[in-house]
């Protein structure tokens, strides 16, 4: 499985077991539940371990289905997911006949995790289902031997389930992201485009535009065979448009801003299904954190772990790591993980100001006993000026800089050159006159990267070069 960046920002889960409540109330796993108990020892199945086709019609009446005419396929799905998941178990491969598994016990004597586990088991099914070819197609495939013949169905399983996944993969990002659809369904032809239109490409051609209604379509299909198992929340495309673009001669999608993109397509994860896909991606070997991994950690491994998440991520996670700690022990191992001169420690010092920013007042002494610590003092300052705190010290310039340079060293590694970083350091330059006669003599180890990013930010070309020549002095005075 494929998906960018490297590490994803948090999710934040359901417990587990409001999860096992969705995953039991699933309508797939509902039914393979309700076949495995309904099966016994007259039940028949084949040498693949299907229903055979006589006992059928029984399975879907078992389902309340009688009168559905998919009934019979709804069981046969929902029969192969008991059967993978141990819900159902075959005796005897010559006879045919089948006994209720040892998972079974599980639904009712199993915890949530347990659950969650026939869960998964059932979701891998399904998305192992959903990258076949439509039935019909297969069966003119197959050949006179018995083997499929791949090229004439024009079928590549392993690019179908890594286009699946990718897909997939692109939903999560977007879920998790802060800047994403904040749990908003997203228009499958969006998520087709995400995997078919280069980066960078402009007006998309109309072959890309081709490419992307066939994904779109694949996309529906597939879609609506993971809405049963608990995985997304599904809108299908509008099979009135589709009509209207045949008779139009068009490609479903072409026109998308002339209507109501709703009508193409529209889907979003689950809780059930975000916690489905972050089990997928560690299994897989990915970094898919999730909010409360680091709560019992200690300090070091909440600054260190929070530092590249989103901001409300990272409140979220302190949020839970302070829960379960006493205030000033809190603030204590705070201030002490915040402290060196690495390249990660400007920001652990911001997310320790996030953290103590949280505490209230009884963190007060473990501020006080930093207030003359070259690296925490000016923090301190800061965090007991604002709680109201009485006879605090005015700060030496040298700290009120090393401050300043911290706080922008911590911001350059959080969000880069961002349109608030450059709006900080043009108060920076305008409100300090001669602020980078100063700055270069800063004892920090990120003031020539501060300075250099100051010249590369500012849109003066007059102070940019002032900071470009702070930044020179500055690696000049500390041997770089």
């Amino acid at each position: 499985m494929s998906v960018s960046p490297s590490t994803l920002p948090p999710v934040r889960l359901h417990s587990e077991a409001e999860l096992a409540r969705d995953a039991l109330a699933a309508p797939l796993l509902s039914r393979a539940v309700r076949l495995a108990r309904w099966a016994g020892p007259d039940t028949r199945v084949g040498a693949g371990g299907e229903l055979v086709d006589e006992q059928l019609p029984a399975a879907a009446a078992e389902l309340g289905l009688a009168d559905d005419e998919d009934g019979t396929a709804y069981a046969s799905e929902a029969w192969r997911v008991a059967i993978d998941t141990g819900l159902v178990e075959i005796t005897d491969e010559e006879e045919g006949t089948v006994t209720r598994g040892d998972n079974l016990g599980l639904i009712t004597s199993g915890g949530p995790r347990d659950i969650l586990g026939l869960w998964l088991d059932a979701l891998e099914t399904v998305l192992a289902d959903a990258s076949v070819p439509d039935l019909d197609d297969l069966v003119d495939a197959i050949e006179d031997d018995g083997q499929i013949d791949f090229e004439q169905l024009d079928w590549d399983p392993e690019a179908e389930a890594e286009f699946l996944d990718g897909v997939l993969g692109n939903l999560y990002l977007l879920s998790v992201s802060e800047d994403g659809p904040a749990g908003e369904p997203v228009p499958l032809p969006a998520l087709a485009a995400s995997m078919i239109v280069p980066d960078g490409m402009g007006k998309p051609t109309n072959d890309v535009l081709e490419q992307v209604s066939d994904a779109m379509m694949r996309l529906d299909d597939q879609f609506r065979m993971l809405e049963p198992v608990g995985l997304v929340e599904f809108q299908p495309v509008d099979e009135t448009l589709l009509a209207d673009t045949e008779e139009a001669g068009e490609e479903p999608g072409a026109s998308a801003d002339d209507i109501d993109v709703t009508r193409y397509g529209m889907v979003r994860l689950t809780p059930l299904g975000l916690y489905g896909m972050r089990a997928r991606m560690l299994e897989a070997g990915l970094d898919a954190p999730a909010v409360g991994d680091l709560a019992d950690k200690g300090a070091d491994g909440l600054l260190d772990g929070t530092a590249g998440f989103p901001q409300a991520a990272a409140q979220a996670e302190i949020e839970q790591w302070l829960a379960r700690r006493e205030p000033l022990a809190a603030a204590e191992e705070l201030l002490s993980a915040a402290r060196g001169g690495d390249e990660g420690a400007p920001l652990r010092r911001l997310r320790c100001q996030q953290a103590l920013s949280l505490v209230g007042g009884a963190a007060e002494p473990a501020l006080r006993a930093v207030l003359d610590d070259a690296e925490l003092g000016g923090l301190a300052r800061v965090w007991l000026t604002e709680h109201g705190a009485g006879d605090v010290p005015p700060p030496p310039e040298s700290m009120i800089f090393w401050l300043t340079i911290d706080t922008l060293a911590a911001q350059l590694a959080a969000e880069g050159n961002s349109a608030e970083l450059q709006a900080l350091v043009e108060g920076l330059a305008q409100q300090h006159s001669g602020f980078f006669d100063t700055a270069w003599r800063v004892d920090h180890p990120a003031t020539g990267d501060v300075l250099e990013a100051m010249g590369r930010l500012h849109p003066d070309k007059k102070v940019a070069k002032e900071a470009r020549k702070a930044a020179f002095k500055a690696r000049s005075a500390q041997g770089g």
